[in-house]
């Protein structure tokens, strides 16, 4: 049932998208109204990760929140915690749903965290979704549609990039238990395995260049960090016609091992509080 509702959602969203003069329409504007608020509630994921450990992009589901702005009036708050104008309100019902938000953070409407989520004076955007038990930690930043997994620790300064447009784009993913750290960059659609260690400063787009040096030969990867590997900034050399220059890229040097696992153990005490 839940299945053949969805479809007929689906069919709506894509209809309007096409043609936005069908935003006048009642039936495509709760459409639209509807999506986001599943959204909201964890009841729909802009992408799901399939058996196969690939991730399927709903691309209908980015085409509502796309059009959610448009149909959206600027609203004024001006006697919440965090006065704003904007088209998006502010998420509610914290309590009840288990997340811990520090004052200065920011959660959207729209986006969903999953019980024990922490946000510190961080951003989550609409289109989110947040694991059980992660960490936003200060001024990190997760872009709309970013998926997250579940204890993961986004350290300060991370900037996870958002998408919206074109439709069927992947988002950003870091699967479970991954440790962001320090003023990281992810973006473009970059999928960070389960269990990756990301050094300070990481800087990951689809066009940098990703090399696992463990072996005797650098070996190239693009796209995606595999599982467990331990990832920090690097550079290599390019020639141009003004001379050799250092690119950055980033480096696997490694796997996550014991020793790793402590200097990251600092996840479960600033995830440690009572709900």
């Amino acid at each position: 049932m839940k299945q053949e509702e969805d479809d007929k959602r689906r069919i709506l969203i894509e209809e309007v998208f096409a043609d936005r003069s069908l935003l006048e329409s009642e039936r495509h504007r709760r459409a639209i109204h509807t999506v986001i608020e599943d959204l909201d509630q964890g009841r729909l994921r802009v992408a799901v990760r399939e058996e196969n450990g690939d991730w399927k992009v709903h691309s209908w589901i980015q085409e509502a929140v796309c059009l959610y702005f448009a149909i959206s009036p600027m609203i004024e708050e001006i006697e919440a915690p965090v006065p704003f104008h904007d088209k998006v309100p502010l998420k509610r019902d914290l309590e009840a749903a288990g997340i811990r938000l520090v004052p200065g953070g920011i959660v959207r409407y729209g986006s969903f965290l999953e019980r024990g989520v922490v946000v510190m004076p961080g951003f989550v955007n609409i289109g989110a979704y947040v694991g059980a038990g992660t960490m936003v930690d200060t001024w990190a930043t997760v872009g709309s549609c970013a998926q997250i997994g579940r204890g993961v620790h986004l350290s300060g300064g991370v900037g996870i990039g958002g998408v919206l447009e074109p439709p069927g784009a992947r988002p950003v993913i870091i699967e479970d238990d991954c440790f962001i750290g320090s003023r990281c960059v992810v973006v473009e659609g970059m999928l960070v395995r389960r269990g990756a260690v990301l050094g300070a400063g990481v800087v990951l787009t689809r066009s940098t260049k990703i090399l696992d040096v463990r072996g005797e030969k650098p070996k190239e990867i693009q796209g995606e960090i595999p599982e467990n590997c331990v990832v920090i900034p690097g550079t290599r050399p390019r020639e141009f016609p003004a001379g050799t220059f250092d690119l950055p890229c980033a480096l696997i040097i490694g796997e996550r091992s014991e020793s790793t696992d402590k200097k990251t153990s600092l996840n479960e005490v600033l995830r440690s509080f009572a709900l």
